[in-house]
């Protein structure tokens, strides 16, 4: 152990990451620490994470967030999942949604039953048998009984943040106003002793939360973490974000549209639409990519661009001697896939698991880091996977993303999935096995066969099978309410 006990706890840094943390620990942690963040009101927050993934729904939960309550203060709306477009190809679409394709059988997934049924003459796309996806191109949403609707938020990151300091500051968090002016490490075990304020107040702690986002003042300024780019994987360096009003009733998914150079998203929320764009500077500069945003958004702009610059990759050691990185601090994935708030929550819900009361471990330390290392990496794998399988050779960025070597673990999804149509999770893996899929065949991956189980079905129990999951799915969807009709009934403005 390197310290007697840890009952001080300091977040450097608000906005999504700091005040996700300061809720989940005064909440989960109680008196047993005293829980300080300290903030400065002059720097501004990236607040771009508005579009997330299912996880979330259970990280509210398990603070006790009341769902509706928490939707109304960040404008929010549900979210099935996102529809990509031009990716493949231009002119091409493809939904990646949260739900569960057809019915597995434990052997194998339902995808081998539908490559089966291709070759048997029934020739219904594979969207046709989720729930999720049907529902959200019909701008559809209700809660099922038995969690049966698998869903995240579009939401308001700066009011999540907001709802999130209110909720810490009731349970015991101090809140300190001020910019960090110096780390100061403890001269003999190399430590974070202390952050001194530009007012000259000094923060003491025994364990620290770097939560200052790309800056990263305490895990790289003062310790040195060191950092793993990951720019020759997804080469995209760049993004311009900008808010505009809501032209249209908001529907339950996100949109990634692929251009020339990158990406550009579209996220309705129930008072406005987020928009950005996600490029590569070498082969568009940011007067052409802001020019090219400006021109694809719809209503007028209530905010002045939100110009950023970063390095995909992740910190090499993310909790180093007493001191945590969580959210930006600790890495970044560009948001093609939502990831950026889930990755607070996991950081987050791991320090809470292995929380070190009586002093540090360094067998806790490794074991948070290599399974923050994990979940980076995986994801990074699925971020791949969008710009290598691609048909598209219109661009020399799209050329190069076709061209690029790519992980090994990568390749053996890619290859297994072409050859066989098997998709196998490891290690807790993020993304489920029809998240592979519907983002492998979106992209024009297609098996080459399939598993045997598929073909033990006769033509008749087969066609019943497909049919009857495709029916259930049809008219489940057609009991649906409008989206944006149920989100004003459940959580609009009070009345």
């Amino acid at each position: 152990m390197t310290q007697p006990g840890i009952r001080r706890v300091v977040i450097a840094g608000g906005g999504t990451a700091g005040w996700m943390a300061a809720a989940a620990i005064a909440r989960t942690m109680g008196r047993t620490v005293d829980l300080t963040l300290v903030e400065s009101d002059a720097i501004g927050t990236v607040g771009v994470g508005e579009s997330t993934i299912p996880p979330l729904v259970t990280y509210n939960r398990l603070l006790g967030i009341n769902e509706a309550e928490f939707m109304r203060e960040t404008q929010a709306t549900f979210k099935l999942g996102i529809l990509f477009d031009d990716w493949k190809q231009r002119g091409e679409r493809y939904f990646h949604s949260f739900g569960i394709t057809g019915k597995d059988h434990w052997s194998a997934g339902f995808q081998h039953f539908w490559m089966h049924g291709l070759s048997r003459g029934h020739l219904q796309p594979y969207d046709d048998y989720c729930l999720e996806l049907r529902a959200a191109l019909q701008g559809k949403f209700a809660h099922l009984p038995d969690d049966r609707m698998n869903y995240a938020y579009q939401l308001d990151s700066t009011l999540y943040a907001r709802f999130l300091r209110r909720m810490a500051e009731q349970d015991g968090t101090i809140r300190i106003e001020g910019r960090i002016a110096r780390v100061d490490l403890d001269g003999d075990s190399g430590d974070i002793a202390a952050l001194l304020l530009d007012s000259g107040e000094r923060i003491e702690g025994d364990l620290f939360l770097d939560c200052t986002g790309f800056r990263a003042l305490l895990i790289e300024g003062a310790l040195h973490a060191g950092y793993d780019d990951w720019s020759h994987y997804l080469p995209c360096d760049s993004a311009i974000a900008v808010q505009t009003e809501s032209v249209r009733p908001a529907l339950p998914y996100t949109r990634a549209m692929a251009h020339d150079a990158g990406w550009q998203w579209r996220i309705p929320l129930q008072h406005r639409t987020g928009n950005g764009i996600v490029y590569c500077s070498r082969y568009l500069d940011r007067d052409a990519a802001l020019e090219r945003l400006l021109g694809n958004i719809e209503g007028r702009t209530l905010t002045e661009p939100n110009i950023l610059r970063f390095v995909t990759g992740a910190r090499r050691r993310q909790w180093h001697r007493n001191c945590i990185a969580v959210g930006l601090a600790g890495g970044f994935m560009e948001p093609l896939e939502s990831t950026s708030i889930h990755l607070i929550q996991r950081a987050i819900l791991r320090l809470l698991r292995l929380f070190p009361s009586t002093g540090i471990s360094p067998r806790d330390v490794a074991e948070f880091n290599d399974q923050q290392h994990t979940d980076m990496l995986q994801i990074r794998d699925f971020l791949i996977l969008h710009y290598k399988a691609t048909e598209r050779r219109d661009s020399a960025f799209w050329r190069q993303c076709a061209a690029m070597p790519i992980p090994d673990t990568l390749d053996q999804k890619i290859e297994l999935f072409r050859e066989t149509g098997r998709v196998f999770r490891k290690n807790e893996e993020l993304f489920a096995e029809n998240s592979w899929v519907q983002v492998m065949l979106g992209q024009g991956i297609v098996p080459e066969s399939y598993h045997p189980i598929a073909t033990k079905l006769r033509d008749d129990e087969l066609a019943r099978l497909l049919t009857g999951l495709r029916d259930h799915t049809n008219a489940t969807v057609d009991s649906l309410p409008e989206h944006a009709a149920y989100v004003a009934n459940y959580c609009g403005p009070a009345r």
